[in-house]
């Protein structure tokens, strides 16, 4: 069986398991990457240290937006193109795919070096923050076409049913990641550039690996030359698929920077340098969610394109079962153990650590039902609607989150910039549930009328 058609044949769990377990496994992997970083830095550097990769953190959202844009939107797009059994213009969106982000990725590194320091004040660093901020971005702005194409493209090989290669090119960067970063922090005594040197490597040769499986690998979709001549028709359904999900990061973006500039009003360089621990573990347990999300994706647009509606919605079913059991187990252990893994990071300042576990319990106090609002934000996505997908990744991060992060310091200080975290979640969690609903039964009416169309022809 052809590895795309297997998404319309196989069991679902079984698919999903299949599918979700190595994205899991290498969004997890990615994460380190910023987890590793911090560590590196937060018990070498110091606390000012933290402070510049947290400072940091936005810009680097900004550019995964541009690499979201193009590599979800697209693999949206190819994983129905699969469906409907038209592999030569899912070859077509690919090397479209792959012109797009190589335009992108080199005017951000032009952008991105000639206003580095006007940037980095822009989203919070105060004067002692801005040297480390500066030398960790000058490092990163070069090396954006190296981690645009290694985490783009690398959709498009779990799209076209080939999940554990896409999973060992996430491992091959992370593994990499963890040998270079000790060498050039402490080996070569580089500091923070030395960490943004490792991260830029890595990506470098993960990046390398991704190009040569489509061109001389074992791929069912192949880069071509002709295919790299952009079509702006196909641009555009590209960009509109993916928009949600970039919106999604630019407004994650846009609240990191509200979020820093509160906390240093407000708690002041520890601050940031505790809410920048508290991302990074936040993002260790939103990974997995993203990995099901991923997994998940192909499975449902496949079936959409083909018909199979019943498919479509036993996939979205257990992909929200498990979300909701990961995003429950890690909650559990953030809540449970916060010292400990806190310690991690640095455990010489005392005032460092007894904030961002503060911190940590307060901001993800509605860590349980994200699972369910991501899984049901990408629904949409995947059965290619982006405006309901753009709305409710919306909800989260810029109708709800923003107004939070602006309006409960205003009565709770620093502690009412915490809470907005979990008054955005629950908010988004009611609204997607009731647009999901909705969506499904519009589905049910669809799939009957569809069932009698080929029981009375």
């Amino acid at each position: 069986m052809d590895r795309s058609q297997q998404l319309g044949e196989k069991k679902i769990s079984n698919l999903l398991f299949q599918f979700s377990l190595p994205a899991i496994v290498g969004m997890v992997v990615n994460s380190f990457y910023n987890i590793i970083d911090r560590i590196f830095i937060g018990n070498s550097v110091g606390a000012l240290g933290l402070a510049g990769i947290t400072i940091s953190f936005p810009v680097m959202l900004f550019i995964i937006a541009f690499i979201l844009l193009i590599g979800v939107g697209a693999n949206s797009l190819v994983s129905i193109k699969l469906g409907e059994g038209r592999k030569d213009e899912a070859e077509h969106i690919l090397g479209n795919a792959l012109t797009m982000i190589a335009i992108v990725s080199l005017t951000i590194t032009i952008l991105g070096l000639i206003f580095l320091e006007p940037l980095m004040k822009i989203f919070g660093a105060s004067p002692e923050v801005l040297p480390y901020a500066k030398d960790y971005m000058q490092i990163i702005f070069c090396g954006v076409i190296f981690q645009s194409i290694g985490f783009g493209m690398n959709n498009f090989i779990r799209g076209e049913g080939n999940p554990k290669t896409a999973m060992l090119t996430m491992l091959l960067g992370t593994f990499l990641n963890v040998i270079f970063c000790p060498i050039f922090i402490f080996g070569l005594k580089m500091g923070i550039r030395g960490s943004a040197l490792a991260t830029v490597l890595a990506q470098g040769i993960s990046g390398i690996w991704v190009l040569l499986y489509f061109l001389l690998g074992k791929s069912s979709l192949k880069l071509r030359i002709h295919n790299l001549k952009l079509d702006f028709p196909v641009v555009g359904k590209i960009t509109s698929l993916g928009f949600a999900q970039f919106i999604q990061e630019m407004a994650t973006s846009l609240v990191n920077v509200i979020l820093n500039w509160s906390l240093v009003k407000y708690g002041g360089d520890i601050a940031i340098s505790g809410m920048g621990i508290v991302t990074s573990l936040q993002s260790l347990v939103m990974m997995p969610l993203f990995g099901i999300n991923q997994g998940s994706q192909p499975i449902i647009g496949y079936n959409y394109g083909a018909k199979k509606y019943d498919r479509v919605r036993q996939a979205l079913k257990l992909a929200v079962v498990g979300a909701s059991i990961i995003a429950v187990t890690g909650f559990i252990i953030v809540e449970a153990f916060p010292n400990q893994v806190v310690g991690l990071f640095n455990k010489d300042n005392s005032h460092l650590r007894e904030f961002t576990v503060y911190a940590l319990r307060v901001f993800l106090l509605m860590m349980p039902v994200i699972g369910f609002q991501i899984i049901g934000s990408t629904y949409f996505m995947a059965v290619g609607k982006p405006n309901p997908a753009a709305f409710l990744s919306l909800s989260r991060q810029v109708i709800l989150l923003i107004p939070a992060v602006l309006i409960l310091p205003l009565f709770f200080k620093l502690h009412g910039v915490l809470m907005a975290g979990p008054v955005a979640d629950f908010g988004s969690f009611v609204i997607t549930a009731i647009c999901l609903y909705r969506e499904l039964r519009r589905l049910d009416v669809e799939y009957e009328e569809h069932w009698l169309s080929e029981q009375c022809p």
